[in-house]
């Protein structure tokens, strides 16, 4: 059970240098697909704390949501924007990548120094968790397109989720529904939001948005 967990955080982080180095919006979508199902499988590995029925009902949850219907949506946002590559990012690719391998350095410091309770799932739990989180706040902050920036954002919830599953020992699955119910209404809203911009300017460049005035 444990190797299985390791090699689900393992692609995890290995997904997480995709979304740093590449420029296609859909093969990140899909990236983003596949993370969700393997954040989705999880809980099933995530120890003798979870009760089978509540692993199963969080696990196929998850996956629905994460796995197919966020990536569904983000693909129809992406088609109605008419936007389907980051051109021109404000840091480069390159740079990303050395980037997520700092960020990499600093979640192994991270985990390696912060106290965690004996029963707590794997030990690279907290290390792809924090290297998740880290790599999607990079992509908000470092990519002009509103689509991208959006990924960036589900990307670093569901290293909140991973940091949450690997912990959180007695957590209620409604508090994790919630969760899930949350990223579902801010991805909708946001959906809406890149729909109208696109509707309304020629592009949905956050940079050229910056700079309208009256």
């Amino acid at each position: 059970m444990a190797h299985v967990e390791d090699l689900i955080l393992a692609l995890l982080v290995l997904s997480g240098f995709v979304f740093l180095g590449s420029s296609r919006l859909r093969f990140c979508i899909r990236t983003l697909a596949l993370q969700g199902i393997m954040i989705g499988l999880l809980p099933l590995w995530s120890g003798p704390r979870t009760l089978p029925a509540r692993a199963l009902a969080l696990a196929a949850l998850s996956i629905a949501i994460k796995g197919a219907l966020l990536p569904r949506l983000l693909e129809r946002a992406m088609r109605r924007a008419n936007v389907r590559r980051e051109v021109e990012p404000f840091i480069g690719y390159n740079a990303s990548l050395f980037v997520g391998i700092v960020c990499l350095g600093i979640s192994f410091w991270i985990a390696a120094r912060l106290p965690l309770p004996e029963a707590s799932g794997s030990s690279l739990a907290v290390m792809a968790a924090f290297f998740t989180m880290f790599s999607g706040l990079f992509v908000i902050i470092s990519r002009r397109q509103a689509l991208t920036q959006v990924l960036g954002y589900l990307v670093m919830e569901n290293g909140i989720y991973v940091f949450g599953v690997a912990l959180a020992l007695d957590t209620p699955a409604l508090v994790e529904f919630g969760v899930l119910l949350d990223v579902f209404v801010a991805v909708f809203v946001m959906g809406i939001m890149i729909f109208q911009i696109s509707r309304t300017f020629e592009h949905i460049d956050t940079d050229k948005l910056s700079a309208l005035k009256e």
